[in-house]
């Protein structure tokens, strides 16, 4: 039995289960082919991490995160998933690469988001929702630069899914920034604690404007029943979507053959590029 981790927990939806779990079943096909101990399963909660007795520490010998058996079983701390030190594979996003996640892990390769709108190759952009009036949703452009519909967010109860998001809150900041403005147009900001989530309370009339990625918005047409009261009046500019990692301890040779093996499936949806 593999003592390593592996887990796909972005677009991992009560609703997706299966689909992810068919995801995880290729990618450890291909990795135990290259020779890689990959788990037979992906981990979902706190409680399907090893324990790490006395807590987690960076190659400074710094304590970084506590030991997940410390944390409530059925739930899943994506920081402490991403710094454990068996991390095999795993997904993050760019916002707590940029904000410190990069020093303690290895990016292994991006995921094609060419299925979406908004979407192209490696890179994806954010859908800017409101409740829907009756007018078409705005596509998204085709050269994928930002279409910020200024008179129609400004002064709005803008809600975002966590701080450290890139494409709820980072990217959107930092379009409105390009303009020469800021998220102090909104009337009010709150966190919501997921993408789903801020689509519901726009629905429900307890925020006005969100910033949804592309693939979790396709993820709400298909399975969320608020999407249906919500429509798209804008589109942040594209950046690299989600990385796939591995911890920082992961040896060179096991990263070469992760590349390899991911590098095998570039022909399918999941996989873009490496390294």
């Amino acid at each position: 039995m593999s003592e390593l981790i592996a887990a796909l927990p972005m677009y991992d939806w009560p609703e997706m289960r299966d689909e992810v779990d068919a995801q995880w079943v290729r990618l450890r096909d291909a990795f135990r082919q290259k020779g890689i101990d990959a788990p037979q399963a992906i981990a979902r909660r706190n409680g399907d991490l090893p324990p790490v007795p006395g807590g987690i520490y960076d190659a400074q010998s710094a304590l970084i995160a506590p030991d997940s058996e410390t944390l409530p079983p059925d739930e899943l701390d994506f920081h402490r998933l991403w710094l454990h030190p068996a991390l095999l594979f795993s997904q993050t996003c760019w916002g707590p690469m940029e904000l410190g996640l990069s020093s303690h892990v290895q990016v292994i390769g991006q995921p094609s988001y060419d299925a979406y709108e908004g979407g192209q190759g490696e890179l994806y952009s954010s859908a800017i929702v409101m409740l829907a009036d009756g007018t078409p949703s705005v596509a998204s452009p085709n050269d994928g630069s930002p279409l910020i519909p200024l008179d129609r967010i400004r002064g709005k109860r803008f809600t975002f899914n966590n701080l450290d998001s890139m494409s709820g809150l980072i990217g959107l900041t930092r379009d409105l920034q390009a303009m020469g403005e800021s998220l102090d147009l909104f009337s009010s900001r709150s966190e919501s604690g997921g993408h789903r989530a801020s689509i519901v309370a726009i629905a429900e009339g307890r925020a006005d404007v969100a910033a949804i990625d592309c693939e979790s918005w396709a993820l709400a047409q298909r399975f969320e029943p608020a999407a249906k009261e919500v429509a798209v009046v804008g589109w942040t500019g594209r950046r690299k979507g989600l990385p796939f990692i591995t911890a920082a301890t992961t040896p060179e040779k096991t990263v070469a053959a992760l590349r390899e093996a991911i590098a095998g499936l570039a022909e399918q949806p999941l996989i873009q590029r490496v390294g």
